[in-house]
């Protein structure tokens, strides 16, 4: 017969095993929670920053700067999507949000609301400020743009359309301070 000794010997010698084994579960069940949710519906953006100057962007930074652009990118398609500016991620700021905001007040007054298709984006770096402050990029994208009234389809248009960008760095992350449809060339 065993001992309430050796039983008590046996949990403590499990238990460290056993709480590890759990934290890992646990890890990797919120690992996997995270990749499923709208955080990896992101649009595609790849950066080319080859060339640049006064200054070239560090990996980190580039890789920052990409994420945070298909993060604005997917909260504006939402956005859009259910009139509400409150969707606005905070990667917007300045001009760029106000335009952004303007945009879904003007789609509530009139009744309709816009869906965006986004194909991914080509962004190529064009300055980077030698003290790190500002970042102009051009976006090239293709996306395909559907106008509702309520559930009624009104309108579907696929184009290329290119973006002129200002990106300026906070504590945490890169803001998109302004954002200025310039005229698209077909890819």
């Amino acid at each position: 017969m065993t001992s309430m000794a050796d039983i008590m010997r046996a949990v403590q010698e499990i238990g460290p095993r056993f709480v590890k084994s759990a934290t890992l579960v646990v890890a990797g069940s919120i690992l996997a929670v995270a990749q499923s949710t709208p955080q990896s519906m992101l649009p595609e953006v790849r950066l080319d920053a080859g060339g640049l100057t006064p200054r070239p962007i560090e990996e980190l930074t580039g890789t920052t700067v990409a994420r945070h652009y298909a993060l604005a990118w997917r909260d504006l398609a939402q956005a859009l999507e259910s009139n509400q500016s409150e969707r606005l991620s905070e990667e917007f700021i300045g001009f760029a949000k106000d335009r952004l905001v303007q945009r879904i007040g003007e789609q509530q007054r009139t009744g309709v609301h816009v869906r965006i298709e986004d194909h991914g984006h080509h962004l190529k770096a064009v300055f980077y400020s030698t003290d790190g402050t500002a970042m102009q990029l051009f976006d090239k994208v293709q996306l395909v743009t559907q106008t509702y009234d309520g559930n009624k389809l009104l309108d579907t248009q696929t184009s290329p359309h290119e973006y002129m960008v200002l990106m300026t760095p906070g504590a945490d992350r890169w803001y998109i301070r302004d954002l200025e449809e310039v005229s698209a060339q077909p890819f």
